[in-house]
């Protein structure tokens, strides 16, 4: 997994600066929140959110085979951008 170091936000900043974190979560898509240096959390805008939820609904309607490509086609390193629900449909064929 790749973490931006600009996402990354302490757990006593997520306490003291809530709204300046939920302002970068909004910004970079999500934090991660640390709590003695492990990723303890991660806070995601509500648009990230919805992105990742419309996906899992999507995945969890496909037959294994499929879900196989998708993940064979994830795991190479020109996909790690973020993708579209389309793209990755296009992916598949």
């Amino acid at each position: 997994m790749n973490i931006l170091t600009d996402s990354i936000v302490s757990n006593s900043d997520m306490i003291k600066k809530y709204k300046s974190c939920r302002e970068k979560a909004e910004s970079l898509g999500k934090i991660i929140i640390m709590k003695n240096n492990q990723p303890d959390a991660v806070l995601f805008s509500i648009s990230e959110y919805e992105r990742l939820s419309v996906l899992i609904e999507y995945l969890k309607n496909l037959e294994g085979q499929d879900v196989t490509k998708i993940a064979e086609s994830l795991s190479k390193e020109e996909n790690l951008k973020r993708s579209s629900i389309d793209e990755l449909i296009h992916t598949m064929k």
